[in-house]
């Protein structure tokens, strides 16, 4: 019986010590908490997205990539009719590079909010720029806390290059295993500690070089990771492992996903980074340069080209033979080259279409719902072939991309009939489509509503500039020469994206000029904006509710006005508003 006495003091001793070490670092203040959700300190009836939530994945601020995740509200009590969607993923998900306008979780919310005009609709953004499976597995169970209907996937791009991706200069550790334990290790304050003193003898990143770099100078280590090599295997174990344990939990906890594959620009993103062509064969691509694209000649050295393409697995050979292709209007080869190009590229910003494959196996093996993003896109673009119309560079949409990846989403959502019941848009002679609870929205009357302005739609441009004005689009960073503005809203997007303009100030300014112009639909889709960014505030959703039972959506109304009377001691002339507009809705 000592023994056993023996043993157990044994193993409970170093867990008491242990116990009493994190309790003494927490009392020190050292370390610090990130939960995915916080109470919102303006209204205590929401809770509200960590900016810093990257914090948790790093011991000390010197290395913290400059990432954070745009704030969103949702109700610390879900209403009984509400209907909750939570988005995950990356950089595409969130918005980059226009905000939170464009993201996922704003265009659906748009969206569900007008076909379920009856309830309370809340699209919950937690993607962050940067990031991978690991953070995706490591939000999972805040967010099966706050009890969403689904949850929404977009994400692999980042499985190589990303926070923690393999060939990332923030690995944790080349095991997925272990990296996991790590992530949990972080959650403890003491861990936190000997992780700082250890980054503090060892710096991960050289600051004085990095600092005025873009996320994507300081990320990439490994520039190198060619088809079917050790380390491309290990991004490809990384994601299942990690989708596999994220699926799981998401089906046991009785909660449906809608799971996306992946898009790329393929046409007009030539590769990063290629093993060199043969001499011999550049000598042919010249001299294809130079043949008539109608000639015999010209045939023949194309397809002698593309023999030669497949022994050299270079992806820069591929990607001109596809431009090639494409020129004679021969789209299939031309897209089969152009997915060599991608698949060929050395440097990993791009998903290979292993993790497209991927995608399509997990959502079978978890009975979760695969969105083709990819097949919408594809069908959206010339040729059949993803490029420049619906992308800004590799992989980020414009706002035409990301309303169809939107849309994408919508569609499967309505297909499954997961939120109930959807109808179609009822006919009437007084509206083209008089929009009743739980009806389909059309895409014209969506896109016309999209939750963005022109100001930032100007912006996100701006910033693509400044993107590929540092690698892997150029080998040193340069300087960029922003194009005058030509418009109030463009000289409000530079300045917003200058940080001479914060987000709210922007919309405000927005909202002013549409009044002073006459332009109603403009002036509702901007002051909605403004709500639905701030549901907690009062005044925000008074003049959101006044404008839309002006334009007779008074169903909409009352949603918006149902939010303001969920804030705090609203000032006298709000609750006077909330009055009168209750007694115009009839409530």
């Amino acid at each position: 019986m000592r023994i056993w006495l023996f043993r157990a003091i044994a193993l409970i001793l170093p867990l008491l010590v242990l116990l009493l070490a994190e309790l003494a670092v927490r009392a020190s203040g050292a370390g610090g908490d990130w939960p995915l959700f916080k109470v919102n300190p303006a209204n205590p009836a929401y809770l509200v997205t960590e900016a810093d939530i990257v914090k948790r994945y790093f011991a000390s601020t010197s290395s913290l990539p400059t990432v954070k995740m745009e704030p969103a509200f949702l109700l610390a009590a879900k209403p009984a009719n509400g209907i909750r969607l939570v988005v995950q993923g990356g950089s595409t998900a969130a918005g980059y590079p226009y905000g939170a306008g464009a993201s996922l979780a704003a265009m659906l919310e748009q969206r569900l909010s007008r076909t379920f005009t009856g309830q309370r609709v809340e699209v919950v953004n937690t993607a962050l720029a940067a990031v991978n499976s690991y953070t995706l597995l490591d939000l999972a169970d805040e967010i099966i806390a706050v009890k969403p209907d689904a949850v929404l996937i977009y994400a692999g791009h980042n499985e190589y290059l990303g926070l923690l991706g393999v060939g990332s200069h923030y690995l944790a550790s080349q095991s997925p295993a272990i990296t996991r334990l790590l992530i949990s290790l972080r959650k403890l304050h003491s861990f936190q500690l000997i992780e700082q003193l250890y980054q503090q003898m060892n710096p991960l990143l050289d600051e004085t070089e990095h600092n005025s770099r873009t996320f994507m100078a300081k990320v990439a280590r490994d520039k190198d990771i060619a088809l079917g090599s050790a380390q491309f295997e290990a991004g490809l174990k990384q994601f299942d492992s990690n989708l596999s344990r994220l699926l799981a939990k998401y089906q046991r906890a009785g909660i449906p996903v809608y799971i996306s594959t992946l898009v790329s620009n393929l046409a007009d993103q030539p590769p990063f980074n290629s093993k060199p062509v043969p001499a011999a064969t550049r000598q042919q691509l010249a001299q294809l340069a130079q043949t008539s694209p109608d000639t015999a000649t010209y045939a023949e050295l194309l397809q002698a080209l593309t023999t030669a393409a497949t022994a050299a697995n270079s992806a820069e050979l591929h990607y001109q033979l596809g431009r090639h292709y494409q020129q004679r209007g021969e789209a299939e080869q031309a897209k089969q080259q152009f997915l060599l190009a991608k698949e060929h590229d050395l440097l990993r910003f791009r998903a290979p279409e292993a993790i497209n494959q991927q995608i399509r196996q997990l959502a079978g093996r978890y009975n979760a719902t695969l969105v083709d993003s990819e097949a919408a896109f594809i069908a959206n673009s010339p040729q059949g072939i993803t490029g420049n119309s619906l992308l800004l560079e590799h992989v980020h949409p414009n706002v035409q991309g990301y309303f169809l990846l939107a849309d994408s989403f919508y569609k499967a959502l309505a297909r499954k009939q997961t939120l109930g019941s959807w109808q179609k848009p009822v006919a009437t002679t007084l509206v083209p489509a008089t929009l009743v609870p739980a009806t389909l929205v059309p895409a014209n009357v969506a896109w016309q509503e999209r939750p963005i302005t022109p100001a930032e739609e100007h912006a996100g441009y701006l910033r693509i500039l400044q993107l590929k004005a540092d690698y892997p689009f150029r080998p040193e960073p340069q300087t960029v020469q922003l194009p005058p503005a030509q418009t109030l809203q463009q000289q409000w997007g530079q300045a917003y994206v200058e940080g001479k303009l914060d987000w709210l100030s922007l919309q405000n300014r927005n909202a002013q000029y549409y009044h002073q112009q006459g332009d109603g639909d403009m002036l509702l889709k901007t002051l909605k904006i403004i709500a639905d960014a701030l549901p907690h505030d009062a005044n925000a959703n008074i003049q959101a509710a006044q404008i839309l039972l002006k334009a007779g959506r008074s169903a909409e109304a009352k949603g918006y006005l149902q939010r303001a009377r969920l804030a705090p001691e609203a000032p006298a002339q709000v609750l006077q508003q909330m009055q009168q507009l209750a007694a115009a809705l009839a409530i």
